[in-house]
């Protein structure tokens, strides 16, 4: 079993691409993905951190317009932290799908996702297909 493990922790975008159809979501794609989704939730709590100490020092600025700037930052910043708290629910889903057996698989159709769109999107939950109608509907209907 130690060998197994060596040999996830080794495994690499170019492995995941080239592997059999057969080997699609194996316990060491599995990990692969489970290790870059845990390394980018860590990344963006990280962020969200370094947010919230740097909003904390919010010094107060004499001068007006570098008042405005400094908020206009601010406001960048917390739409920035927004998108990636967004993020963080998806990331925390997919970690969930790989728990529960589902990571990999279209939530619409059921079919593979795919190694490269997982690679691309390692928070993927529809194949390119489903995406696409997804978004069509959405322009049509507004949501």
């Amino acid at each position: 079993m130690n060998r197994s493990a060596k040999s996830v922790a080794m495994l690499t975008e170019a492995e995941l691409l080239a592997a059999p159809e057969d080997e699609y979501m194996s316990p060491a794609q599995l990990a692969f993905f489970r290790q870059r989704l845990v390394e980018e939730e860590a990344s963006l709590r990280a962020a969200a951190s370094e947010t919230t100490s740097h909003l904390q020092e919010n010094e107060a600025e004499p001068d007006p317009n570098d008042r405005a700037s400094s908020e206009e930052e601010h406001t960048i910043e917390l739409r920035v932290r927004d998108r990636e708290r967004k993020l963080l629910k998806k990331i925390q889903k997919a970690l969930a799908r790989i728990d529960d057996g589902s990571y990999g698989w279209c939530e619409d159709t059921g079919e593979p996702i795919g190694i490269a769109r997982l690679l691309a999107r390692p928070t993927a939950n529809l194949c390119i297909e489903a995406q696409e109608r997804h978004e069509l509907k959405e322009r049509q209907f507004g949501g």
